[in-house]
């Protein structure tokens, strides 16, 4: 096995951990789903086809294997238990982010449901796959020793990734639908460049979002969708702030004043109105989300709930 200096690696005691809470809340969140662990790159230039994986101990190194979508589960050994064995990785800490992966059958393709990401955070909790860096998410030291808190709370801030960048996501169960509010994605809109590289969102902003584990009105059956940047918008879709497709930043800027604006690596951008440091984004109003090319024009926009309001 090839060593790296400062390499990624987790507890195998704790990732055994997260597999026990997995086998304990399974029956009540998400009966008959599975569990796989993930390896997601925090860096641009992370990739991720070659990583290598070992549980490595005072006197073994086992192999793990990687699935093409870089997910893998794990086999409980008791030598690694009482060595107190680590998961490592060749890659360094701040290329690579963990997640665990939960999926129940029957779920629509391209969807996802609220109690399997419920028990994600349990078991991403447990298994301690949260790798934001202590200095910048010193709250979370509080909240550590108890996973109810963190996957049960409005400000627990478990990050979830969709698959590919994020334009908007609906909830819905039975007749009832909602849609996220821009504050449950790309990290809460607050990230800004001192302070996305102690995010493990920090390549995967614009893929980011807050699911509502906390809010029990949504069973754990309200399936998620997802309406990525690069769908194309709907054909009779109405204008939002009189902004049009083919818009320039430049014309928008002028026309609209300014906004929360949010560029991602790929050089798409999206723009919040109001802005979140306004007053009026501080009030029930409704919000706009626009979103911009590489090229710098408008592709789509839509409405968005309330910045006071939740997805309810």
């Amino acid at each position: 096995m090839s060593n790296t200096r400062n390499p990624v690696d987790k507890s195998y005691r704790k990732m055994v951990r997260g597999m026990e809470r997995f086998a304990r809340e399974q029956p009540r969140l998400a009966p008959g789903a599975s569990l796989r662990f993930r390896l997601l790159p925090r860096l641009p230039s992370a990739q991720l086809d070659d990583v290598t994986l070992h549980i490595v101990g005072d006197t073994l190194s086992l192999p793990v294997t990687l699935a093409s979508d870089h997910s893998f589960t794990l086999e409980r050994n008791d030598a690694a238990l009482r060595e107190d064995a680590a998961l490592i990785a060749n890659r360094k800490t701040s290329s690579l982010t963990w997640r665990a992966d939960v999926r129940s059958p029957g779920v629509p393709d391209g969807m996802r449901r609220l109690g399997d990401l419920r028990l994600e955070c349990l078991v991403g909790m447990e298994a301690g796959l949260v790798s934001n860096n202590a200095r910048l998410f010193a709250w979370l030291s509080d909240w550590l020793a108890s996973s109810e808190r963190v996957c049960t709370a409005a400000d627990g801030n478990y990050l979830f990734f969709s698959e590919r960048p994020l334009f908007s996501v609906t909830l819905q169960a039975g007749e009832r639908r909602a849609v996220l509010p821009f504050r449950q994605q790309y990290a809460g809109g607050t990230q800004d460049a001192s302070t996305l590289p102690y995010c493990d969102c920090q390549v995967l902003l614009d893929r980011s979002y807050y699911a509502p584990l906390w809010d029990a009105s949504w069973s754990d059956d309200t399936l998620l969708s997802f309406e990525y940047m690069d769908d194309p918008a709907p054909p009779a879709a109405t204008a939002v702030l009189s902004a049009q497709p083919g818009d320039t930043r430049a014309q928008l800027r002028a026309s609209l004043g300014a906004a929360t604006e949010i560029g991602f690596d790929s050089g798409m951008a999206v723009w919040l109105y109001p802005p979140l440091a306004s007053k009026q984004a501080r009030t029930a109003q409704p919000q706009a989300l626009l979103l911009f090319g590489a090229d710098g024009r408008l592709l789509k926009s839509r409405q968005l709930p309330a910045a006071a309001s939740s997805a309810q």
